[in-house]
């Protein structure tokens, strides 16, 4: 991926999957597109795991706690 959208979601009230599913239904109304990777920090993974279906979770530090990276994966490798 080499280009996404920067989503932030501090809502204590909702578990991972829920916001991941407020950012990709935004993604999609604004871009057209589903998105099918979402980075986010390591300390945002649950033990239990649970994603959004569809949409690939990724970790990486390089993205801040609270913070979504979404977007397309490319065919090549991101």
């Amino acid at each position: 991926m080499n280009i996404g959208m920067l989503w932030f979601d501090n809502d204590k009230k909702a578990d991972l999957a829920a916001k991941i599913k407020r950012a990709s239904s935004y993604y999609k109304e604004k871009y057209g597109q589903t998105p099918n990777v979402c980075f986010v920090h390591p300390s945002m993974i649950p033990k239990e795991g649970k994603s959004e279906p569809g949409i690939e979770l990724r970790t990486t530090r390089s993205v801040l706690p609270n913070h979504f990276w979404l977007g397309i994966s490319t065919a090549g490798g991101d």
